[in-house]
């Protein structure tokens, strides 16, 4: 049998774990998703979906931070995202708030929207040319910040719609910068082509030696995918930035028509 004095530790221990892991005015922190460079991600339910700050949904992701460096960039991150709502291609924010841990110390909580745990893209060239309007440069476009939202379309079936993530590197674009991200764009297209990175990345010991592959050695284009396909990677993965299509002239590109169409049919 416990004593009294047992039960009662054993209860305030519980009490604190809960405060930890529920912390929030209107959400309860769920399950852990993943943790990054900037802090941890958890899935969240809204307790309060409509409150006088706006409107959330039942079900969302919360990215949390409390060390000084990354907190700046998540809040760095519901900026950027702010300045791009409205997308259909962008993920959705919806707002941030700070709560404390159980050290007293301030966290940062961003509320994103919710995506299915699928990181491969067919299409994002319209996100970016979004995110290019609006005077950005995303910073980091990677398969893993590529998601795929369930939405219901309007005969009630259930599609997928890719949207790109993670802003914490975003920054004010300069037009030299631009080319860059359609490179990670053709990256992008390449792996989910292939099922692979575009490079070989064993033999590579130190950082130099990955950079130097980058800079030195382009990545193989199977011959196996079509024409089209060819022809928009090697735009893509152009040498010369100069060589490479906007975003906008992108969405024009053969390839990207041809899987619309075949979206479609």
């Amino acid at each position: 049998m416990k004593r009294k004095a047992e039960i009662k530790v054993e209860v305030k221990i519980k009490k604190k774990r809960n405060c930890r892991r529920n912390h929030g005015v209107n959400w309860v922190r769920g399950e852990l998703i993943g943790r990054g460079r900037y802090g941890s991600v958890h899935l969240a339910t809204s307790t309060k979906p409509i409150t006088r700050f706006g409107r959330k949904p039942e079900i969302m992701v919360v990215k949390s931070s409390n060390w000084v460096p990354c907190l700046r960039s998540v809040q760095h991150e519901a900026e950027v995202l702010i300045k791009l709502k409205g997308c259909p291609s962008v993920i959705e924010c919806f707002g941030g708030q700070f709560t404390a841990d159980e050290n007293g110390e301030k966290v940062y909580n961003l509320f994103l929207e919710y995506a299915s745990g699928l990181d491969h893209l067919i299409k994002n060239s319209d996100g970016v040319k979004h995110i290019h309007q609006c005077d950005y440069v995303h910073c980091d476009l990677t398969p893993e910040n590529i998601l795929l939202v369930p939405t219901t379309t309007s005969c009630g079936s259930t599609s997928l719609v890719a949207k790109i993530a993670d802003f914490g590197l975003a920054k004010r674009t300069k037009e030299k910068d631009q080319p860059s991200e359609i490179w990670s764009v053709g990256c992008i297209v390449l792996e989910m082509l292939i099922g692979k990175p575009p490079w070989d990345t064993r033999f590579c010991w130190k950082p130099q030696d990955f950079l130097d592959m980058l800079v030195f050695d382009s990545p193989k284009i199977p011959a196996k995918i079509s024409k089209e396909g060819r022809d928009f990677l090697k735009i893509c993965l152009a040498f010369n930035p100069c060589k490479r299509l906007t975003a906008e002239e992108l969405l024009s590109h053969l390839f990207v028509c041809a899987v619309n169409t075949t979206r479609r049919i």
